[in-house]
């Protein structure tokens, strides 16, 4: 069968259509129906656009199957050529704000601060073997705990007083006042000297303070930490870091003997500069109280930032005990009492070695001597006199030039027991003159 169609068409024109059909027909021939014709144009148009639609739609329809079969839109999956795009993460921020501005804890804390001058005499040998005697001018820091009915007391180092002949105490308003040991404990390095309160002017009590101790056993490793003392003996000076470590064994060797030690107290480490004269000032936290006094600094051509001090809270007790003694002015040479013993210093090294207490080993005791008399016997270790810890001969016969002849000390030493240990026992011994 062959047919035309006659579509419409868009300017209103209508074709003919004709149908070449054989049928029978039960009525009248009827007329065929005229359709409209279309223009080719338009038809190709009309056909391109369908193909285009149905191919996308095959396109899209196979990239969705294909992304959900392969994965191809997972996110964990990375590719070779593209880095992975950044999320939106973003930065934790505080809105509070650090300083490094410590002007008023040290405002707070330096008129508790003093600097120490010792003069002292030393022996010098010359080129020929000769001994002459030289005055030696050294300088510390102290720090102002307490003050009893007659004086003014001041904590610091042993070694910055230790050999002194002269103390001289310089405070905050730069008055300069002469001042006496009260007492010393070179085992840990610490003494306590004292100021007649008679001789400090009003202005002066006026401008100096007395200062507030923490408690060290909290500080934390990382938390801020100043240094205060008299750095190079220009005068109080001030420098910043932190808590480096804490509970660090330390090691000092005496300037006279030559011996290292080892500190009896677990220190602090502060990264905080401390110099030659810092000795003895304060370690200080951020709230203005101090938690150490600064003792010493490592030194060597690979160390930096490492410096030590003496936790506060540890040597609490001893600085008590050291303030109640009985305030100690230097006798005269010729009015000096003696004790009437020979021995030698059991060292770090000897005690560890032979299990025995650091101090004066009693190798003889002189007959007519005070000891001899007061019934001790060589073999014993003295360890304490009038409570003071003597650690070798050179702080025993530092602490005697503080007694006359014909005064009473009380000597602390231990005896060996049968069973090898070591017993205290405690001496009234009549100091005497020196033996010719």
């Amino acid at each position: 069968m062959e047919n035309q169609y006659n579509y419409y068409n868009p300017e209103g024109q209508q074709g003919n259509a004709q149908y070449n059909n054989q049928q029978n027909f039960d009525g009248p021939e009827k007329k065929p129906k005229q359709k409209k014709k279309m223009p080719k144009a338009v038809v190709v148009t009309g056909c391109a656009l369908l193909f285009g639609v149905v191919s996308s739609a095959t396109f899209i329809t196979s990239n969705i199957v294909g992304s959900k079969l392969l994965g191809l839109n997972d996110s964990t999956v990375s590719s070779t050529k593209t880095a992975a795009p950044v999320s939106n993460a973003s930065l934790t921020k505080t809105s509070n704000v650090v300083t490094s501005d410590v002007s008023g804890i040290v405002k707070s804390v330096m008129p508790s601060v003093v600097s120490i001058t010792n003069m002292s005499v030393q022996q010098v040998q010359d080129f020929f073997g000769g001994v002459s005697q030289q005055e030696s001018k050294s300088a510390g820091t102290g720090i102002i705990i307490s003050q009893n009915d007659k004086e003014l007391l001041i904590v610091t180092n042993n070694h910055v007083v230790e050999g002194s002949e002269t103390l001289t105490v310089t405070f905050n308003d730069n008055t300069s006042l002469e001042a006496d040991i009260k007492g010393t404990d070179p085992a840990h390095d610490l003494a306590v000297i004292a100021v007649p309160l008679s001789s400090i002017s009003d202005s002066t009590m006026d401008a100096i303070a007395v200062a507030t101790l923490g408690d060290s056993s909290k500080i934390q490793v990382g938390e801020p930490a100043i240094a205060i003392g008299n750095a190079l003996g220009y005068g109080q000076s001030v420098t910043t870091g932190v808590i480096s470590a804490t509970d660090r064994e330390s090691t000092t060797t005496d300037q006279m003997t030559g011996e290292t030690k080892t500190s009896d107290v677990k220190l602090i480490q502060t990264d905080a500069a401390i110099n030659p004269g810092n000795s003895g000032g304060a370690l200080v936290n951020a709230s203005g109280e101090v938690i150490g006094i600064n003792s010493a600094k490592l030194v060597g051509s690979s160390v930096e930032g490492v410096g030590y001090a003496i936790p506060i809270s540890d040597v609490s007790d001893i600085i008590t005990n050291l303030m109640n003694q009985k305030t100690k002015t230097k006798v005269a040479e010729a009015d000096r009492g003696y004790l009437g013993i020979t021995g030698f210093d059991v060292t770090s090294e000897y005690a560890e070695r032979f299990s025995m207490p650091l101090g004066v080993y009693v190798t003889d005791v002189s007959n007519g001597g005070g000891a001899k008399d007061a019934g001790m016997t060589k073999g014993c270790i003295i360890t304490e006199l009038n409570g003071t810890t003597i650690d070798s001969m050179n702080t025993l016969q530092e602490q005697l030039k503080y007694y006359a002849k014909g005064e009473k000390v009380k000597l602390t030493v231990q005896v060996p027991g049968n069973s090898g240990e070591y017993v205290e026992k405690s001496y009234d011994v009549v100091l005497g003159a020196k033996s010719e």
